[in-house]
């Protein structure tokens, strides 16, 4: 690829030959229009910026025709030293030539899809511009033009995707943040996909997670783990969801539950806590009837007791969702005054334990709203204590 900073810019056309009879036009010649290109390149030497320091054919280079010019970024040191220059220099010539940035874009979708005809260490300095040229916010190339080109079933096949994005994300990373990356993979919509860089035999979550450890992007790690674990919540709180509307058996509820959090190694406090949010969603309120409401909860919280109290297995999880209940009755005005109501319900239905009730008026840790409910919980835990006294 030329970029073209010079005034004058030479045309694709033909020559016209004086003949006896009539003039005649010799066909368009790319070969003279190279030639043309050159020649401006020499009369103004250093004022252009060159990919390949010598005429190229799609998707490839051809050494052989011509002397190779020193202005090129395949044939530099792989440092972002080296090639930040051009890269600004880049900048410089499409901020004053605009015409040209469809033309990078153009190139940049070429080459990407093109690695394989690239030395290894050629495709190394690409992933460096390509990295900078990002980090500098270089006109004409959208994360799509880059990124979704990639994603050709031959080239992920051969490792070439994983070992360019690998170097891609590490060079980007060394003066941007990780959600700077996260935003460019958004843009082009490769955010939900990062494993399809990888070679079929690879693609797992295991192999992302040792690969990129290993290439010391650990936050890049722990942001896929995250991500994964929330698909998986989100799966399993969509499928309870649709067991509770259609009123499934509470037996086979607690089936796919199991079987969820063995599938998807899910940590028992979060399952309590997706289980208390789908009960509560799945609950009709009237709307200001604070009554009404208050049997809705009460009501739902009956029902699906079985459900809870299979899960809630320690004080741990118990005082988990004791802080559950607390948050929603903070957090939602029509649920203020249930807090005390909910707790008892809990109890009754052996859901709660008498010590783990007695611990979160004790001790609990969580403040938001902890001193209206401790006084609205009062009369229950005296009954409590009076009970345990006479016992």
């Amino acid at each position: 690829m030329v970029l073209q900073s010079s005034k004058e810019r030479p045309t694709l056309g033909g020559t016209r030959i004086k003949t006896r009879k009539r003039n005649i036009a010799e066909p368009l010649d790319p070969a003279a229009f190279a030639d043309a290109v050159v020649q401006i390149y020499l009369d103004n030497a250093g004022d252009l910026v060159i990919f390949t320091g010598g005429r190229t054919q799609p998707g490839t280079t051809k050494p052989d025709e011509g002397e190779r010019h020193p202005y090129s970024i395949l044939d530099c040191e792989a440092t972002r030293e080296v090639i930040l220059p051009s890269v600004i220099y880049i900048q410089k010539i499409l901020r004053r030539r605009p015409f040209l940035i469809k033309n990078l874009e153009n190139v940049m979708r070429k080459f990407l899809q093109s690695l394989e005809l690239f030395e290894e260490n050629e495709r190394k300095k690409l992933a460096i511009f390509t990295a900078l040229a990002f980090s500098q916010k270089l006109s004409g190339l959208p994360p799509e033009t880059v990124l979704q080109p990639l994603l050709k079933d031959n080239l992920v096949a051969k490792g070439l995707v994983l070992s360019f994005i690998t170097d891609f994300f590490k060079e980007y990373l060394v003066d941007n943040s990780l959600d700077d990356l996260i935003s460019i993979l958004r843009r082009g919509k490769v955010e939900d996909n990062l494993l399809e860089f990888f070679p079929s035999a690879r693609r797992s979550a295991e192999g992302f997670s040792e690969h990129f450890t290993k290439e010391g992007l650990v936050a890049l790690v722990e942001y896929n783990e995250k991500k994964i674990f929330e698909v998986k919540l989100k799966d399993m709180k969509s499928a309870l969801t649709t067991q509770l509307t259609e009123e499934t058996d509470i037996s086979e509820v607690i089936e796919t539950v199991k079987q969820r959090v063995r599938d998807a190694k899910l940590p028992d406090i979060e399952v309590v806590r997706i289980l208390w949010d789908v009960i509560m969603d799945a609950v009709q309120w009237s709307g200001k009837n604070q009554q009404q409401n208050a049997n809705a909860a009460l009501r739902q919280v009956k029902t699906w007791a079985e459900l809870l109290n299979s899960f809630c297995t320690s004080g741990k999880l118990e005082l988990e969702l004791i802080y559950k209940v607390q948050m929603q009755c903070y957090e939602d005005a029509k649920l203020m005054k249930l807090f005390p109501e909910i707790i008892r319900s809990l109890y009754d239905q052996d859901v709660l334990a008498e010590d783990t009730i007695l611990h979160w008026f004790r001790r609990g840790t969580n403040p938001k709203g902890r001193q209206t409910f401790v006084k609205a919980l009062e009369p229950f835990v005296n009954w409590l204590e009076e009970a345990e006294e006479e016992e």
